[in-house]
């Protein structure tokens, strides 16, 4: 868990820092003073200064800041209520309004140029991944294991043990390139090309809004063979090991690991399981433990499958980086849409310490993998991260970067400068705005992480 919080940290503060650079090189850049840079909120525990601007490190890491001059005398006229903000030579106030709309679009801009030159990077030297087959399980064919009496899958007429090998004319070779087009799709009709006992068959689809993520859900689970990656707890007392294949389950043949999920759950103090090591098959007795959630569970990992994109020419990385970027910036706006769709809030919007939570999570699961597959997780996870960040910040809500910039392009077009009181009851509202919206998160991190 510490590994976790410390990636976390490290990978949210340093999409924060790109963002506030970008303001501190355009200000700098355009002529405007800055008085201090800060990664994090507080007191600062570490500064230096260089060519008139201190930079910190303070004490709460979620976040940071780019202090430039002129806030003072913003403050001083909001409580003298001047008509006008003092426009001194050097202050934001006093740069021209297409200088500070520059300025301000600057750290938005920053974090989608990090998002495209990491994407691209990670295309050009290639990754390495965890995932599995492109063949599929029907939720519904095991109800232990799903919910649902019918889903989009059986509408369509998929079967489990299909392999879902074309959508939009997009190959799928892995069950990863499915979730990812499924989740991107709700309620978006999609063209699959289905391999079915070595015949090839055209199905239409629409994957229904899942309103606990907001995501596309047809109700599959990807094929995973049985055969064993891990074991702790029930699975290693009774002596199974890493590259065995359970073969049978209390008397019931075991395809995948669906089935064998199955039967743990209907298994009563004891499961009789048949597995093959080195050719030959062996019995044993496990007694299931039943987990937090309520599930019964045996501590069997079965295995992935490992798969590695070579390596892309400089042009078409950059080219893929690029659309890999758009790409998330098309899903923000879809996702955004679906908040009024009767989501639930409490699952589809992640706070901070959740956001903190799932960058640490990557990058540690990564890492399990090998140093390169870490590396490249963490910052495709970022790339992605900071992608959302900068588009937010443009969302027209005041104290947002895109609130700040309509209220400057509003001043440009009356071509008379707004009064310090004026700006300031906006950027009020702003905050209670933002405000409620920070409770809220935190509301529901807390409530992911105790479980409710």
């Amino acid at each position: 868990m510490f590994l976790i919080i410390l990636f976390g940290l490290l990978g949210l503060g340093l999409v924060v820092f790109v963002h506030e650079a970008g303001h501190l090189i355009a200000a700098k850049t355009l002529g405007v003073e800055v008085e201090a840079f800060s990664l994090g909120w507080g007191r600062p525990l570490a500064s230096f200064s260089w060519r008139g601007t201190e930079y910190r490190l303070s004490m709460f890491p979620l976040g940071g800041y780019c202090k430039m001059k002129g806030e003072e005398s913003f403050q001083k006229a909001v409580h003298e209520r001047a008509s006008e903000i003092p426009r001194e030579a050097g202050t934001f106030y006093g740069a021209s309004v297409p200088r500070r709309i520059a300025i301000l679009f600057a750290g938005p801009l920053a974090n989608g140029i990090f998002a495209v030159l990491v994407l691209s990077a990670i295309w050009f030297t290639g990754f390495s991944f965890e995932t599995f087959e492109n063949r599929i399980i029907l939720e519904t064919d095991f109800p232990q294991a799903g919910t649902q009496t019918v889903s989009r899958a059986d509408e369509a007429g998929l079967q489990t043990g299909d392999r879902i090998i074309v959508i939009n004319g997009d190959p799928t070779p892995y069950f990863r390139d499915i979730q990812q087009i499924v989740a991107a799709s709700a309620d978006r009709e999609l063209a699959l090309t289905v391999m079915r006992n070595g015949d090839e068959r055209n199905l239409r689809v629409t994957p229904a809004l899942d309103r606990q993520t907001g995501g596309g859900r047809l109700g599959i689970y990807p094929w995973i063979e049985p055969v064993i990656a891990s074991v702790e707890g029930p699975a290693a007392v009774a002596g199974l090991q890493a590259g065995d294949i359970i073969r049978e389950a209390s008397g019931v043949e075991i395809p995948h690991s669906i089935a064998f999920s199955n039967r743990v759950q209907q298994a009563g103090s004891n499961l009789r399981v048949v597995y093959e090591r080195g050719g030959e098959r062996f019995e044993t007795n496990i007694a299931p433990d039943t987990a937090d959630t309520g599930r019964r569970t045996v501590g069997v990992v079965f295995a992935s499958v490992s798969a590695r994109t070579p390596g892309l020419g400089p042009v078409a990385a950059l080219q893929k980086g690029t659309s890999e970027a758009a790409g998330v910036v098309v899903m923000t706006i879809r996702g955004l849409g679906t908040l009024f769709r009767g989501v639930d809030l409490t699952q589809a919007v992640a706070g901070p310490a959740r956001i903190v939570f799932f960058t640490g999570e990557v990058a540690s699961q990564g890492f399990q993998a090998g140093f390169g597959a870490g590396i490249s997780s963490f910052f495709n996870f970022l790339s992605l991260l900071s992608v959302i960040l900068g588009f937010m910040n443009l969302l027209p809500v005041p104290v947002f970067d895109g609130g700040q910039i309509l209220i400057n392009a509003y001043e440009g077009i009356r071509r008379k400068p707004l009064s310090a009181v004026t700006i300031s009851r906006y950027q009020t509202v702003g905050a209670i705005i933002v405000l409620i919206l920070i409770v809220f998160a935190v509301t529901t991190d807390i409530l992911f992480f105790t479980g409710n």
